[in-house]
């Protein structure tokens, strides 16, 4: 098989380049106390989209620095209650899209959460107030600021409350809730499972947002991680603040927020992966500690892999 990466072994030793802060655990209590401060004024709207077998809403809350995010909900009729939910998360710069790639979950008994991130392709809001450049991507945005401003902070804490506002839901068992997603959203998948550690199971796909010193070093500053050197390019081309970045990117990499899951995790994951390098991926999935499994596809990349979506539907029956 060729290699783009680490042969197969070495992955599954690799425990990942990217420097972790030592204030990170102190930096992560306070973003969880901020979120649980906030009111989030949850509102309920009936979508203009309804099927027979279920209640779709429109569903807005207020997430931390006052955005409103928002997410589509699918609640089953005629279903036991308390019953199980699924929160899902979309790739990068998408949205939660159609209702109807849902429509499944729902029609086994789950309610379904799909949040669309701030500032991509849905309907949530990117409120800003950050210094330095807002443009190229969202890694990068809040870099200049002081780390409390870095996006994915903002957007990891939006993912975890969406599931607690899940597990508040009088309708679903809070002790029934899983998450999924690919890319973007198997990072996400992985960040709302560490942050709410009430999560059951969790079934990320070739989860992006780990290991970024991994990926510059290795080249692949491209695609998804292209922001990285456009950073370079414009705030620091001759890398004198090398150290300093890579450290405050150590913030929002998945792979140490891995250790604090408690849920049970399937993942997938694609060895001819240039997007989100394999490498990386196995940063994060070393360090989980709870039950994991792992299911690899060797000739596959950063692209559909077949029959995963069965196996994580299989996987989540069992909350």
């Amino acid at each position: 098989m060729p290699l783009i990466d680490m042969p197969l072994k070495e992955l599954y030793m690799y425990q990942g380049r990217n420097p972790r802060p030592a204030d990170f655990d102190v930096y992560w209590v306070r973003a969880i106390a901020e979120m649980k401060a906030i009111d989030p004024q949850i509102e309920l709207i009936p979508s203009d989209f309804q099927v027979p077998h279920a209640d779709c809403f429109d569903l807005y809350f207020t997430g931390v620095s006052g955005a409103r995010i928002y997410a589509k909900y699918i609640r089953p009729k005629h279903v036991i209650t308390p019953h199980p939910a699924v929160v899902q998360f979309h790739g990068y710069s998408g949205s939660s899209q159609d209702w109807t790639d849902k429509l499944s979950y729902a029609l086994l008994g789950f309610s379904v959460l799909s949040m669309d991130c701030r500032g991509q392709g849905g309907r949530s809001e990117d409120v800003g107030g950050v210094k330095g450049t807002t443009y190229r991507g969202h890694i990068i945005r809040g870099l200049n600021d002081h780390p409390d401003k870095l996006l994915y902070r903002q957007i990891y804490l939006d993912a975890a409350q969406l599931a607690g506002i899940a597990m508040e839901m009088p309708e679903v068992d809070p002790e029934r809730v899983g998450v999924m997603g690919s890319s973007q959203g198997g990072g996400l998948t992985i960040a709302c499972a560490a942050l709410e550690p009430r999560i059951k199971r969790l079934a990320p796909v070739y989860p992006f947002l780990s290991d970024y010193l991994r990926v510059w070093e290795m080249d692949q500053a491209k695609d998804a991680y292209f922001e990285l050197e456009y950073y370079f390019r414009n705030f620091d081309p001759q890398h004198v603040r090398e150290d300093e970045i890579f450290m405050k990117l150590g913030y929002i990499d998945i792979q140490h927020l891995a250790e604090r899951i408690q849920g049970e995790v399937l993942m997938g994951v694609g060895l001819m992966d240039t997007i989100c390098p394999p490498s990386t991926q196995f940063a994060t999935y070393n360090k989980l500690t709870s039950n994991k499994k792992l299911e690899i596809y060797p000739d596959f990349g950063h692209e559909n892999l077949p029959k995963f979506n069965d196996k994580a539907l299989q996987f989540l029956l069992g909350l």
